[in-house]
């Protein structure tokens, strides 16, 4: 059976404040300013910006708002991420201020590339395919960033010792977070993950739902797998970790 496999990158800007300090107007700046980006992709990649910003102040309407029909729809194909004025955690950090004002999201043609704009970070680039080579989803990535980056005044906020800025210190570094879903349904057939993390953690892998952090498990026993390390470790590190131990974490289910 085909690995959902993906691989996303946490990213903020040069010139604008990280999530937390930011204020309405500096996230409408900041939405407006990634449109030049995202009208560059799309000449690559086709696709659609999904906005929840009601409008752009001065400047007036904005012709990519999207209904709270089409929004929910986008959440539940786990396109679009979810209301983050819910979240507690991401309140009291300040992240989730002035709720919805930018955020949204672009998709490709292919539903393969994704860029969620005004979540934890800035940016959260991702791209995912069906199969077994996450080396290609990785170069898939990698010519995403490059055509972002190329943009003028767009530049990414980066650290000589500590790598890419991030909101959560547990992205430092690569930003990178690569994964899979896969089913193991020994190692969840009480319905939670807890034994499958109990296994997971000596293999240097992290567990999750397949909705991403605090979500449910699958109910055939389908987990989100990736490798814990982000900082002082490289992007092909990262891949080869996930590799290995996916190999070994089904030699233990199997083995059960």
């Amino acid at each position: 059976e085909e690995l959902s496999m993906r691989v996303r990158v946490g990213r903020n800007l040069v010139g604008f404040n990280l999530p937390g300090a930011m204020d309405k107007e500096e996230r409408v700046k900041f939405e407006q300013r990634m449109l030049l980006a995202f009208e560059k992709l799309k000449e690559a990649y086709g696709g659609e910006v999904y906005s929840l910003t009601p409008d752009f102040g001065a400047d007036g309407a904005n012709p990519n708002l999207i209904s709270d029909e089409k929004y929910n729809e986008l959440v539940k194909a786990h396109v679009m991420f979810k209301d983050m004025d819910a979240d507690p955690y991401l309140k009291s950090a300040g992240i989730a201020s002035d709720w919805p004002f930018g955020r949204g999201c672009w998709q490709s043609d292919d539903k393969m590339r994704i860029i969620w704009f005004g979540e934890e970070d800035q940016l959260r680039i991702m791209c995912m395919k069906k199969g077994s080579n996450l080396l290609e989803v990785f170069t898939n990535l990698n010519a995403m960033l490059k055509t972002v980056e190329s943009i003028e005044g767009i530049e990414f906020a980066k650290d000589s010792d500590y790598g890419y800025v991030t909101s959560c210190p547990s992205n430092l570094g690569t930003g990178m977070r690569a994964s899979v879903h896969i089913k193991i349904p020994k190692l969840t057939s009480d319905g939670t993950d807890k034994k499958a993390k109990e296994v997971c953690k000596p293999l240097g892998l992290s567990v999750r739902g397949t909705g991403g952090e605090h979500t449910p498990i699958g109910a055939d026993g389908t987990v989100d797998i990736s490798p814990s390390s982000r900082l002082f470790i490289k992007e092909s590190e990262i891949i080869g970790k996930l590799y290995e131990g996916i190999e070994k974490l089904m030699a233990i289910e199997n083995g059960m």
